[in-house]
């Protein structure tokens, strides 16, 4: 067979790329309107690492979509991935205090703990054990691929991964299947990670069978592609909390203010929504619009020669108005620790019945279940 060039296979792989995209595009379209029809049909997993407090990326970019699916009435899987907080760290931290921050925001935007099941890592054995015979299913070099592996090994400078890193795509594919979800609402760049969990439960089936002939022990979860715009932070680059440029949900009004006082503008008075070459000022658009609901270019034409400062006060404006229900639910919550606290174990006792199910399955397929 005749050698390919470099460039050549950057364009091919590029093309392949570009196609599978393009199908997952329009399954995922097809799944919306499945979803309209019979949304009993699937199970939802998706999660955060409690790593800070939620901001508005966050709500923005998925926590405000879950919510909407599971009031279309598809089932819900929350996962509260403590485990994976020390995948990149030393310690914990004030590891409590973040999960209990992280429930308190999910029941806060409207996450309905008798229809979504909220649960931990650390909690859940069953789950966890199940990185045991996943590991098996993968190779070394498939680990190093995975994008979010390579980019934490770029940003290391040098300093050796730790073990949980490297394994970090077979823990997630262990959240997705230990509840056997066939539905994980991701951005592109995420779509990797739901490929190796697909890949598990196919190559599962292949080398250890089924305990029922009819269906294999894990489904194929299958993306739901999100629409949701990214915001950017209030200095222009991506938001993040060690960045400190975010706008966390359980900020007061006045907070929100005095951040957003000192967020990225340019020179020129007169506003416009130009995301290509206005992106900061465009950013700050986007962030009224999706709070308020009208269009960033009508919001840039009513504030028009105004400049960065009444742009500045109508962002302010409108994300207050919209985060008041928000703060007032979060403020009658942090009074009642008990209940969250409750909130939390029936999550996870449901979590643990369904993961030793999943499990016992496993075992038996695996033909280990010798007593």
């Amino acid at each position: 067979m005749a050698r390919v060039s470099n460039t050549a296979e950057e364009t091919l792989s590029k093309s392949t790329d570009s196609a599978s995209l393009a199908r997952t595009q329009a399954r995922s379209a097809e799944i919306e309107r499945e979803i309209d029809k019979d949304p009993s049909r699937f199970r939802i997993l998706t999660g955060d690492r409690p790593t800070g407090h939620l901001h508005l990326g966050h709500y923005f970019g998925t926590i405000k979509n879950r919510v909407e699916l599971q009031k279309r009435g598809v089932e819900t899987w929350q996962l509260i991935a403590d485990y994976q907080v020390i995948t990149d760290r030393d310690g914990v931290g004030p590891l409590r205090e973040r999960v209990l921050s992280l429930l308190t925001d999910y029941l806060a935007v409207g996450m309905d703990p008798q229809k979504a099941t909220i649960f931990t890592h650390s909690a859940v054995p069953a789950l966890n054990q199940l990185m045991l015979p996943f590991l098996s299913l993968v190779t070394e070099a498939e680990l190093h691929r995975n994008p979010t592996v390579k980019a934490e090994l770029e940003a290391t400078d040098g300093r050796a991964m730790s073990g949980l890193l490297l394994t970090y795509p077979v823990h997630q594919a262990a959240d997705i299947l230990f509840c056997r979800a066939n539905l994980v609402p991701v951005g592109q760049d995420q779509l990797p990670h739901l490929e190796q969990a697909r890949l598990i439960a196919t190559r599962f089936d292949k080398r250890y069978g089924r305990v029922d002939p009819d269906r294999p022990v894990f489904r194929r979860p299958e993306a739901l592609l999100s629409e949701a715009a990214h915001v950017l932070g209030l200095d222009g680059e991506k938001m993040s909390k060690s960045r400190g440029n975010t706008i966390e949900l359980r900020m007061s009004a006045d907070e929100t203010a005095k951040r957003l006082k000192k967020a990225k503008t340019d020179a020129d008075r007169v506003i416009t929504y130009d995301p290509v070459n206005r992106p900061e000022v465009s950013n700050l658009l986007l962030m009224a619009s999706m709070a308020s609901g009208v269009a960033p270019e009508v919001i840039a034409d009513e504030i028009g020669d105004g400049g960065g400062g009444a742009l500045k006060a109508r962002v302010t404006e409108d994300l207050n108005t919209m985060l008041a229900p928000i703060r007032a639910r979060r403020a009658e919550l942090e009074k009642n620790e008990d209940y969250l606290i409750q909130i939390l174990r029936e999550g996870n006792e449901r979590a643990n019945e369904v993961a030793n199910e999943t499990l016992a399955d496993v075992i038996k397929a695996m033909h280990m279940d010798y007593v």
